[in-house]
């Protein structure tokens, strides 16, 4: 069992590190609350730390991301 280890948290999103790939580099996820089920599920898994750092710091990137279709950049009207 990978040791999950919570790098920022914003709700209804999670960013998380599970251990390491089979390729040396870090597990990095999205994960996203369910109000239901009162837990946290896998939502995006990103490719590195770069998309990592531009999902935390734009917080609409991460909207963008969730196959809910959550929306994202929406202009002010």
């Amino acid at each position: 069992m990978m040791k999950l280890e919570t790098i920022f948290e914003r709700y209804p999103y999670r960013y998380v590190s599970v251990g390491t790939l089979d390729n040396g580099n870090p597990d990095y996820r999205i994960q996203k609350y369910n109000d239901y089920t009162k837990r946290y599920k896998d939502m995006y898994l990103l490719d590195n730390s770069t998309q990592l750092d531009c999902a935390i710091e734009d917080f609409e990137y991460t909207k963008w991301l969730d196959p809910a279709g959550v929306p994202c950049y929406v202009k002010d009207v």
